[in-house]
């Protein structure tokens, strides 16, 4: 008897110890793996529940937390994802990629906590791709709640972060383009017969191509506050792109009021360079492209005046460092890249010359592309340097 219930109490022993369920550490650890296996297999969906039972186990495993809503997130069960992602992020606020995701899921569920987190997490992410897509998901927020101030400060960050995206040069204009609609509309509730306003009356009209209507704009405004700074600079670039020959005959005379109103203002100085230069008056082209300079020793187009202007009394020496800072300021300028083309020929470098000469080339026929693009939208490149330079070889 005593061997049959020792040999039974043994068997019950055994099979309670067969029976008894693995450890939590195990059972982690078996999870975990299986959601590897699911991730390496590419099926995100296996991987969740593995992560969920991990976070049961162990709610503060702050890893599988993280684990778990970033792959609710892209999986776009951004509602499961949000509680998930906001844990982890109360565990450990400087998760700036998880703050990021959690700011994007409260944004795709309506959550009015969106933009705070997309705003702390663009502040501090470095990594370029996902600051990127932050940065468009906070304009988005910024923009349905009408803070076009704020939508418009993150554009700005994007575009030197990707200063060539299609993506964010569209969101910017598209926010910069409403700014200006919702800053006409309150400058003409405040002043509708300002000279301001009729300003942005020319200018807009001078952007359509309706330049004799925006030059009589320009007159109003002048007519209502002659002392407006910049009306005489801007009337005199509209004065000389006028068929008028009267026009034409008072486009110096606009020049040199606005440099009167402003003795600083380069823009001007560079302006009547050119008239001077285009009158083959080189002594006064020189002297106004050199106190262009002296004012504003890093703009290309003065650099450009002064080196072109030295380059035709036959100073190539003097020219060329001119030249070069011109290109370095402005790479695109075509007019800069032929006049240091022409400097490197006359100094005996073949091989500068023609690089440069090329790339004049190619930016010349970039700009007539550009002006098919402004022509087919009925529309002026803005600024004088978009205009094709009238002693500009062509």
């Amino acid at each position: 008897m005593n061997f049959l219930f020792r040999a039974a109490f043994a068997l019950t022993v055994v099979s309670a110890f067969a029976a008894e369920p693995p450890s939590s550490a195990d059972q982690i650890r078996r999870h975990l793996e299986a959601a590897q296996q699911a991730l390496r297999a590419n099926q995100p969906a296996k991987a969740i529940p593995e992560y969920e039972a991990v976070v049961k186990l162990d709610p503060r495993n702050l890893d599988a937390q993280v684990n778990l809503g970033t792959l609710l997130f892209f999986t776009g069960d951004y509602a499961q994802a949000a509680p998930v992602l906001r844990g982890a992020v109360a565990r450990k606020p400087d998760l700036w990629k998880t703050v990021a995701l959690l700011g994007m899921s409260e944004k795709r569920v309506g959550d009015a906590h969106a933009q705070t987190d997309l705003e702390s997490a663009f502040e501090h992410l470095t990594d370029d791709k996902i600051r990127v897509q932050t940065g468009l998901e906070l304009i988005e927020v910024c923009y349905g709640a009408g803070d076009l101030n704020k939508a418009a400060s993150v554009a700005g960050v994007l575009r030197q972060l990707r200063p060539a995206d299609p993506e964010i040069l569209y969101t910017a204009h598209r926010i910069y383009a409403d700014l200006a609609d919702e800053t006409t509309l309150a400058l003409v509730m405040a002043a509708p017969d300002s000279a301001r306003m009729h300003q942005i009356m020319g200018q807009e009209l001078a952007r359509h191509g309706q330049t004799e209507a925006a030059i009589a704009q320009y007159r109003q405004a002048l007519k209502v506050g002659p002392q407006t700074p910049g009306l005489h600079f801007e009337l005199a670039e509209l004065l000389a792109q006028s068929g008028a020959k009267a026009d034409q005959a008072q486009v110096e005379q606009e020049y040199q009021a606005a440099l009167a109103a402003n003795p600083t203002d380069e823009k001007s100085e560079c302006r009547l360079g050119d008239l001077a230069f285009r009158a083959s008056n080189l002594k006064a082209a020189l002297d106004h492209f050199t106190r262009a300079v002296s004012l504003a020793p890093d703009d290309a187009e003065a650099n450009l005046g002064l080196g072109k202007t030295l380059l035709s009394m036959h100073e190539p020496a003097k020219a060329m460092p001119l030249l070069e800072r011109a290109v370095k300021d402005d790479p695109t300028n075509a007019v800069a890249h032929y006049r240091l083309g022409i400097a490197y020929r006359s100094a005996g470098k073949p091989q500068d010359a023609a690089r440069e000469l090329a790339e004049f080339q190619k930016l010349k026929a970039l700009r007539e592309k550009l002006g098919d693009v402004y022509k087919g939208m009925m529309m002026k490149p803005g600024g004088h340097d978009a205009a094709p330079d009238a002693d500009a070889p062509m």
